[in-house]
């Protein structure tokens, strides 16, 4: 297959494909369009009108970043889900967890008020606390395994760290398993290449440009 990854180029959610492909050394390539601007050919093949989409062939789109996700696990070998029934159904719904977080994120940056702010940063703070009570030992979510679920956190954390956000929604004192899950995650060289070498930039500029209030908040 030549696969092909549609993206813009700070989705937190295309991010989690590239790091599976990157993890597991499969080659493709990163298209990237505007989302404010997207081109007719992209409106043609997604059907939310959203990324990430990955061209399989000519014919073949598969949308949605989970899906993408489990998708090339299961053409690649090797797995990145746990063979039991019900720790796979476990670990599909803390990565829903994560896209929930994600929202929060996403809510925060965007917030164009100190009420919608503080409202997104606390829900995420509580999401924050509810993943300290279930992670293990580590290094990873699912203890000495890594999986799709450290994947799909990746981006939420390179994004908090970008933005010094570590310490208000996951502070070492409180969330010792967390703020170690993050490290483990952050330093692994899949998650450091799966951003444009420009990311810090693009992600505060684009928070500038979208959000003066968060922004401002943020201190950026």
């Amino acid at each position: 297959m030549k696969l092909e990854l549609i993206s813009f180029r700070i989705c937190p959610f295309v991010q989690r494909a590239v790091i599976t492909l990157r993890h597991k050394n499969v080659p493709f390539e990163l298209r990237y369009i505007d989302p404010a601007d997207p081109p007719g050919w992209f409106l043609e093949i997604s059907p939310f009108r959203k990324v990430p989409l990955l061209r399989v062939d000519d014919t073949h789109v598969i949308f949605e970043s989970a899906v993408i996700d489990e998708f090339l696990d299961e053409i690649t070998p090797g797995t990145l889900l746990p063979e039991n029934a019900l720790q796979r159904a476990l670990d599909r719904s803390w990565i829903e967890f994560g896209t929930g977080c994600l929202q929060d994120f996403a809510s925060m940056v965007r917030a164009t008020s100190r009420e919608g702010f503080e409202i997104a940063r606390a829900s995420l703070r509580d999401k924050m606390g509810s993943l300290e009570k279930v992670l293990k030992d580590g290094p990873w979510f699912n203890g000495p395994d890594f999986s799709l679920v450290d994947i799909g956190y990746a981006p939420l954390f390179m994004r908090c760290r970008e933005l010094g956000l570590e310490d208000q929604l996951c502070p070492c004192d409180s969330s010792p398993r967390t703020a170690a899950w993050a490290d483990a995650i952050l330093g692994l060289p899949a998650v450091r290449d799966s951003v444009p070498g420009d990311f810090p930039q693009l992600l505060r500029n684009t928070i500038r440009r979208k959000a003066p209030y968060a922004a401002s908040a943020l201190g950026i």
